[in-house]
């Protein structure tokens, strides 16, 4: 099994251990059994191929593997740290498995890249992984003073501290607005200006503290004042929400008649774009008004599950990560 990059290469392809080297996997995939339920029908049988769009710890591609003896499975991620405990993990499947280091808006070139022209079936678990928010170096955690990086590829692009240190207020406020829903944006965008002027925000606590002493004591009641502007951080860094608007529907051209596709989101700004571009393709493209609907117009999808599906009381109680969680689930029914 080996990995194909897109990107430049680092020191981190390495997998997760402990102190005595030995290695370790403590994510738990959230719905799991129900999402290997919902593969069944499209993932049966040989020569089937599932894309692992948002492989993570390889907690998902390994369920599907074990259930799923002849299946091949593709794997991409952009963090190399979790390309190397993933393919750790998955070492034992040999070549039935592909890791891709890309983002997955590169899907397509990531199927084609391996030898595919489609697909049976796609996953996406979305938002910041397991392994990115208990790894403190990271900075993905309000609650862990760490260098304010938040890189899913810690190989390119600008860190938090960069945003922190090259916005100037409206453009902060815009992110915080958008992206973290935060109704004290502008508040916080010129408490940020106004402290970076004396000093660069470099770790995590340094911007929580602003954003604590920001805040009205009412509303720090209400819930940590931190969460939503670290969520729009990490979102801005990654580009999270554009390279979804671009994934989804490409993960859509690529699957095969009678595959399907499956994501889990853990966000209102997430599940919109999913919700959307499901509803393009199980919708009739038909003008309004026209008499007879022509084949061409006929939806190329149809939902396998209504609306959004959470996780059962249950799961949530033993893994608090999913209980944010919207699933959503359809399967192709023609070209």
């Amino acid at each position: 099994m080996g990995i194909r990059t897109r990107g430049p290469e680092d020191e981190g392809l390495h997998m997760a251990e402990d102190e005595t080297n030995t290695p370790r996997f403590p994510h738990t995939p959230v719905m799991l059994e129900r999402i290997v339920d919902l593969f069944t029908p499209a993932l049966e049988g040989p020569g089937k191929v599932v894309v692992d769009a948002t492989l993570g710890m390889g907690g998902h591609s390994e369920g599907l593997l074990e259930r799923f003896p002849e299946l091949t499975l593709i794997g991409l991620d952009r963090d190399t740290d979790a390309l190397g405990i993933a393919g750790d993990r998955l070492a034992r499947f040999g070549d039935r498995v592909r890791l891709v280091h890309t983002v997955y808006d590169g899907i397509v070139e990531a199927i084609e890249g391996e030898g595919f022209e489609q697909v049976d079936g796609v996953l996406f678990d979305l938002g910041v992984s397991s392994l990115q928010l208990d790894r403190a170096e990271r900075g993905f955690a309000y609650s862990q003073d760490a260098p304010l990086d938040m890189r899913m590829d810690r190989t390119e692009g600008q860190t938090a501290a960069d945003v922190l240190a090259t916005y100037d207020e409206g453009e902060l406020r815009r992110i915080f607005q958008r992206y973290g829903e935060e109704k004290l944006a502008g508040r916080y965008a010129r408490a940020i200006v106004e402290r970076r002027a004396s000093a660069p925000f470099e770790m995590s606590g340094d911007l929580v503290q602003v954003l604590h002493d920001a805040t009205p004591v009412a509303i720090q009641r209400q819930g940590h004042p931190a969460k939503r502007v670290f969520q729009a951080l990490r979102i801005e860094v990654n580009a999270e929400l554009s390279v979804l608007e671009r994934a989804i529907p490409a993960a859509l051209d690529s699957i095969a008649v009678g595959g399907r596709i499956v994501v889990e989101s853990y966000q209102s700004l997430e599940d919109r774009i999913v919700k959307r571009a499901l509803t393009a393709r199980t919708k009739s493209s038909a003008p309004a008004g026209l008499p007879v609907e022509l084949p061409e117009h006929r939806p190329t999808y149809e939902l396998v599950v209504k609306g959004a599906e959470l996780a059962d009381e249950a799961e949530r109680a033993a893994n608090p990560r999913a209980t944010p969680v919207r699933l959503r689930a359809a399967e192709r029914i023609r070209k």
